[in-house]
C-alpha cells in the first residue's frame, strides 16, 4: 500500500511553503496532492494559493516524489487551458504528475465565477458537465491537436504538442460514487478516489463507513464490467478525514496501521493524509505525523 499526503496551498512558498514539500519527500511519501480550489471551507479568509503554480514550484523543488491534484473539478477549468498547464507541469516534474478530477461541489467554487443572481449548478448540471469534461480532456492530453463541439465545452484545432511525458497521458485519479461518474472511472480513470460515504460523517460509525466504501467499491467493479476492464487495473485512493473515525486514526501509529489494514482488506491500494495545520480541522501532531509517514509503510507491507 502505498502512503501519500495532502499539503493545503495555505503557505507562503518563500516562507515555509517550499520546505514542507520537500519534507514530504524526505519522509518518503509516494505522492503528494494539493487541492484545486478558489478558496475551501474554513480557509476562506486566510491565504489560499493556486494548485497549478504550486504544484511547478513543488516540482522544481522535488525529485523523487510524485505530485497531483486532489482535486480539479469543471466548477472553475476549461479542458483546453487546464490541458496545457498540465502539459507543462508533467515535463517540468520530468513525468511524475497525477491529475485527481471530480465533478466539483456546491462550495465557493460553484459560486465565484457565477453573475449576480445566477443559481449555481445543481448535481445533476455538474455531473452532465464532468461527462463532457474528462472525455474531451482525455483526448487533449493524448492528441496533437482536437476539434470538438459540445453542449459545454469546444475545442477548434487545439494544438497540445510534444504532449505529456507521460504516454500516452498523465493519469487520472477520479474522484466519484454516482453512477456516471463511475462509469467515467471506468473508461478514462487509473485511478479511483474516494472519501467515502459523506452522508455517515456525523452520525455513522467506522463499521458503517467501511460497509458503505464495500459498496461504492462493488459498484465500480460493476461499471468496469460492463465495458470488459478489470477493476483490479484501477489503484484505489482513499483520502482520509472525512469518515466517522474524522482524524482518529492520526492520534497514534497504532491508531493508523489499523485504519490503514482495514480499508487495505477492501481494496485500497493508496491513503492519503493531510499534512497538519495547526487551529484547523487538521491540527494534528507532526511528530505522529511523521512517525505514521516513516513506520506505517512497513507495518502495512
Amino acid at each position: 500500500m502505498h502512503l501519500s499526503t495532502v499539503i493545503l496551498p495555505v503557505h507562503r512558498w518563500h516562507e515555509d511553503g517550499r520546505e514542507r514539500w520537500q519534507r514530504a519527500e524526505e519522509l518518503g511519501f509516494h505522492t503528494a496532492y494539493t487541492y484545486d480550489h478558489l478558496s475551501w471551507r474554513t480557509f476562506r479568509d486566510g491565504p489560499w494559493f493556486g494548485a497549478i503554480p504550486t504544484l511547478t514550484a513543488a516540482a522544481a523543488a522535488t525529485e523523487r516524489m510524485r505530485l497531483g491534484t486532489l482535486v480539479t473539478s469543471p466548477n472553475f477549468r476549461h479542458p483546453v487551458t487546464l490541458a496545457k498547464e498540465l502539459i507543462a507541469l508533467d515535463d517540468i516534474s520530468g513525468g511524475r504528475i497525477t491529475l485527481g478530477i471530480g465533478a466539483g461541489g456546491s462550495g465557493f467554487d460553484a459560486t465565484t465565477l457565477l453573475g449576480n443572481g445566477a443559481e449555481p449548478w445543481t448535481p445533476r448540471a455538474r455531473a452532465d458537465r464532468f461527462q463532457e469534461f474528462v472525455p474531451l480532456l482525455d483526448r487533449l492530453l493524448s492528441e496533437d491537436s482536437v476539434t470538438y463541439e459540445g453542449a459545454f465545452y469546444s475545442a477548434h484545432q487545439a494544438r497540445n504538442i510534444p504532449g505529456c511525458v507521460q504516454r500516452p497521458r498523465l493519469p487520472f485519479a477520479v474522484a466519484a460514487t454516482g453512477p456516471r461518474g463511475l462509469k467515467l472511472t471506468a473508461r478514462h480513470g487509473q485511478a479511483w478516489v474516494t472519501t467515502g460515504d459523506p452522508k455517515l460523517f456525523d452520525t455513522g460509525t467506522p463499521e458503517e463507513s467501511r460497509e458503505a466504501i464495500r459498496g461504492q467499491i462493488g459498484r465500480l467493479g460493476a461499471a468496469c464490467a460492463e465495458i470488459d476492464r478489470d477493476v483490479a487495473e484501477l489503484d484505489k485512493i482513499l483520502l482520509t478525514g472525512f469518515t466517522p473515525d474524522r482524524n482518529r486514526p492520526l492520534e497514534s501509529l497504532d491508531a493508523f496501521v489499523d485504519f490503514a489494514g482495514r480499508h487495505a482488506e477492501l481494496g485500497f491500494t493508496e491513503i492519503v493524509l493531510h499534512a497538519p495545520i495547526p487551529d484547523s480541522d487538521f491540527a494534528t501532531d507532526q511528530a505522529v505525523f511523521e512517525k505514521i509517514a516513516t513506520e506505517a509503510p512497513a507495518q502495512l507491507g
